[in-house]
């Protein structure tokens, strides 16, 4: 759903034209620093970027699902660590306490978070809980009006540079699965919680990503998020079924952005004796790569639509990310190929870097495979 086309049309063209005249221009500086500078998140902020998913009466732009993921293909035609700097803040970040935070809770950490001056993250995945996410092993054991939490979470982006922890726990070590596991918000200053080195990573530089820890972390009752225990995981699939569509428009965007460098590749270079864009086989892999581009686009947007409807995109949503995250990494693949050695060399072309980002897209938020399942098992079970 699209409330004001003229507004949303403004806010396109700031992406467009940030996009092309300050994040594309410091893709390298970010590489080679492995950061987004402070200037660059600075404007960022005053773009008002950080706060597009959060409603308006906690400074946010309050943009419906259709808005939202029409302005992230604008967004992501970028490096992906653009994108990941302001990502959890509009996403996994700030999502717990949109869906399910209470008044208070709103009021204290929202307005931080939609406008930068606080960096969220989800603290969800463990060692030991990935896929399986209902097996974490983090408590929180209620004492008096705290909550101490004791364990470990692992592969948490944002978490060496954010603020504001959304933490899943076992509140209640005798309900096994999802049933015993609680949400809590965890400030950065609170004693007992740390944050481990980033990781060296395949790809997105720029985007830290560390473990964090909780050695005997005293956290508020009041932070307990919709202050009911045991309810975290409910709270947990309200953020997923959203972020996985947030996420699918995100995949579409550098497919975009590849294809349009290949296709400006194959058509100025030159072998034997005219452009490579004329041998069929190169134009086979451009038909492909902008069908497939196509195809995520028209998924991606119906199913927002019909999220604005007030209707349940739990199949839909997964069917997105599962889709645009696998075809975003054939387009990868497919402009490697165009661009032929050069699309291997980082010094010639960003496709290499590109190449390497957009692997991570079939892993997190639900693996392909976990999303086949997914989408198997709602399949089956609409069939009954």
């Amino acid at each position: 759903m699209i409330r004001d086309q003229p507004k949303l049309d403004r806010l396109l063209a700031d992406v467009r034209d940030w996009v092309r005249t300050v994040a594309i221009p410091n893709e390298e500086r970010v590489a080679a620093a492995d950061e987004v500078p402070d200037d660059i998140v600075s404007d960022m902020r005053a773009r008002g970027y950080f706060g597009w998913s959060i409603p308006e009466e906690y400074g946010g732009l309050g943009l419906t699902a259709e808005e939202l993921v029409t302005a992230a293909l604008e967004l992501s035609q970028c490096a992906v660590a653009f994108r990941a700097r302001v990502g959890t803040n509009t996403g996994i970040g700030s999502e717990a306490l949109v869906a399910d935070g209470t008044e208070d809770q709103k009021r204290r950490f929202l307005p931080g978070l939609a406008s930068g001056s606080l960096t969220g993250c989800l603290a969800l995945t463990e060692r030991d809980a990935g896929s399986d996410a209902a097996a974490l092993a983090t408590s929180a054991a209620r004492d008096g009006d705290t909550y101490v939490l004791n364990g470990s979470k692992a592969f948490i982006t944002n978490a060496p540079i954010a603020d504001l922890f959304t933490v899943l726990a076992r509140t209640d070590p005798d309900k096994p699965g999802a049933r015993g596991v609680s949400a809590f918000v965890v400030e950065r200053d609170t004693p007992g919680l740390t944050t481990g080195a980033p990781y060296r990573k395949m790809g997105q530089a720029g985007s830290p990503v560390s473990e964090v820890h909780f050695a005997d972390c005293r956290v508020p009752a009041a932070n307990l998020i919709g202050g009911a225990e045991n309810m975290g995981f409910r709270t947990t699939m309200k953020v997923l079924n959203k972020q996985r569509l947030h996420l699918a428009a995100l995949c579409i965007g550098p497919a975009i952005r590849m294809l349009d460098e290949a296709i400006g590749h194959v058509t100025s270079r030159r072998q034997f004796g005219r452009p490579v864009s004329d041998f069929q086989l190169v134009q086979a892999m451009i038909a492909d790569c902008q069908t497939e581009i196509h195809a995520a686009r028209a998924l991606v947007l119906e199913t927002a639509r019909k999220r604005d409807a007030g209707r349940d995109t739990s199949l839909e949503s997964s069917i997105c990310k599962y889709f645009a995250s696998e075809m975003c990494g054939r387009v990868a693949d497919r402009a490697v190929q165009m661009f032929g050695g050069s699309g291997y060399v980082a010094d010639y072309s960003a496709i290499e870097r590109f190449y390497r980002d957009v692997r991570l897209f079939r892993l997190y938020e639900g693996t392909s495979q976990i999303h086949q399942l997914t989408i198997a098992k709602l399949t089956l079970k609409g069939a009954q």
